[in-house]
């Protein structure tokens, strides 16, 4: 089982406001007083991502140019401290950075601290934030423990403090997670959030608001601006401060229901002609800035997915189903080679599982397989996911997914789990070849966590195509329930170093599991 630590709990507390007893690398000098003004302030808190064996990627933004300062320590003394000269931190970045640690021990916890130095006076720094993480282990017996969910801020509902802001983030954190997988939907750059909403019961919900929430984005500055409001929220900041992130991204990053080529023609609330290819690369860009992530960091035209390694027992394949899809359209077409993935993509991951030597082979989507996801056009069925509703042999995007199926089950590629959310609402879906149309393909189970903080919308229609049988679901029969009135979830998967079982337990925003199910190791399908 994962390493449980007080000292990381413990460390929270100060995560925020670090005290002023800390004392500075004598490289910058003696110890300055930190309340005094005009020195860099990092108010929006700290991550760490991409964290490995041996490495990891520590993130913060300042108020003002600054040069970035990491230091690590085993303990929360930061006694005798390792120190790492990072980035300058300047408008072009929009005074975000990440510096990488490496060489880090594998399997314990790290205790890290972020200064801020003004560029000009390195004496003049900033009150030292704090946070902490846990690198992988090359150990098998010490287990691995990570949270997946999706879909924060959606369909106008904020930050509401009366109810705790971003709640779920504080039961999330109390389970002490290794890491945190967000798939997809981490801002709703096409959303506005006003300061109430109307309730059912005549009540409203209030939102904490700001200037970049109360339009849609279209600018760099736009996109920036939503990644910045969700950081307001106190609980989203302590468990940042906490916990690790994997980030995919899925549409509402730009648009709902995007793709590549899409142009938008009625000029409301957009401008009309608006290619959302350019929109895409904005927010590419923000997304890069305000997310720890290795494969994109400083490189707008990085890509997404990756394979995240987490010692022998697991590898989390993170998709980007968004970038290199076809159009929505009525997905009834009987070839596609381009499909939801993309063909290079598509390689890579087959390519990858084939590799992959770790127990646990986890296919992070950002989108579900067997559900369907409509996104009519003018009173037309088009489609957004892999499914379209016809139950027979795959159409469409679901020849790609068949053709990556019959690729794990010829290859004897063993552990293979299916995480994602998008659909606002919780479930567990088993696919069967003996309950499907296309069956050259093992057994394999899919997991539906979300929405963080958004709108919960009735369970979607199954698609017969791969077999699903929906054993679990808790989802409202009303559309667009706010986080007030519950249904919001995240899922756990834990893995026994032992023993090598895989359990998955899907939970409410307030931390009660819901669901169970223990996967065995070293099956092709089960």
């Amino acid at each position: 089982m994962s390493l449980s630590s007080p000292d990381r709990r413990s460390v929270l507390r100060g995560s925020l406001a670090a005290s002023a007893a800390l004392t500075l690398p004598t490289a910058l000098g003696a110890a300055p007083a930190f309340a005094l003004s005009g020195r860099p302030r990092a108010g929006w808190g700290v991550q760490a991502g991409d964290v490995t064996a041996d490495s990891g990627l520590v993130w913060v933004r300042s108020d003002r140019p600054a040069r970035m300062i990491v230091e690590t320590s085993a303990t929360e003394s930061f006694r005798n401290p390792r120190r790492w000269r990072g980035p300058l931190l300047g408008a072009d970045s929009d005074f975000t950075g990440t510096t990488r640690l490496h060489g880090l021990p594998s399997g314990e916890q790290i205790h890290y601290r972020v200064l801020l130095a003004d560029p000009d006076d390195p004496r003049r720094t900033g009150e030292p934030i704090t946070g902490t993480f846990r690198t992988a282990s090359a150990r098998r017996r010490q287990g691995v423990k990570f949270l997946w969910s999706g879909d924060l801020a959606g369909q106008g509902w904020g930050i509401n403090e009366s109810i705790g802001g971003y709640r779920i983030f504080d039961a999330m954190a109390k389970l002490d997670p290794d890491f945190f997988l967000c798939s997809g939907d981490n801002i709703y750059a096409d959303g506005v959030i006003t300061a109430t909403q109307a309730l059912p019961d005549g009540s409203l919900y209030r939102n904490v608001t700001s200037e970049a929430k109360s339009h849609v984005a279209v600018t760099l500055d736009d996109f920036r601006g939503n990644f910045r409001y969700n950081l307001l929220d106190e609980a989203l900041r302590r468990f940042n401060a906490q916990v690790p992130n994997v980030i995919q991204w899925d549409d509402h990053e730009v648009r709902n229901n995007w793709y590549p080529g899409e142009v938008i023609g009625t000029g409301t609330p957009y401008p009309a002609g608006t290619r959302l290819d350019d929109m895409a690369v904005r927010s590419r860009r923000a997304f890069s800035e305000y997310f720890p992530i290795s494969t994109i960091s400083g490189r707008p035209d990085g890509r997404i997915y990756r394979v995240h390694h987490h010692g022998p027992l697991l590898d989390v394949f993170v998709l980007d189903m968004r970038t290199y899809r076809n159009a929505n359209s009525p997905d009834d077409q009987t070839t596609d080679p381009q499909g939801i993935l993309g063909a290079e993509q598509l390689e890579w991951l087959k390519r990858e599982l084939s590799r992959s030597r770790a127990v646990w082979k986890v296919i992070a989507a950002d989108m579900p397989i067997g559900l369907v996801v409509p996104d009519p056009v003018e009173g037309k069925a088009h489609f957004e996911a892999v499914a379209q509703g016809d139950p027979g042999a795959p159409l469409g995007r679901e020849l790609q997914i068949a053709e990556l199926l019959r690729y794990i089950k010829h290859r004897k590629i063993t552990g293979t789990v299916w995480l994602t959310a998008d659909v606002h609402h919780t479930s567990a879906q088993h696919y069967d070849p003996s309950r499907a149309a296309f069956n050259d393909f093992a057994p394999f189970w899919e997991f539906v966590s979300g929405p963080l903080n958004a709108g919960a919308f009735p369970a979607s229609a199954l698609d017969g195509t791969f077999g699903p049988d929906r054993v679990f679901v808790k989802a409202p029969t009303a559309s667009n329930v706010s986080p007030a009135e519950g249904y919001q979830f995240f899922g756990e998967v834990d893995i026994d170093g032992h023993s090598g079982e895989l359990t998955v337990r899907l939970r409410e925003y307030d931390g009660t599991v819901l669901f169970t199910r223990t996967l065995q190791p070293g099956r092709v399908g089960q």
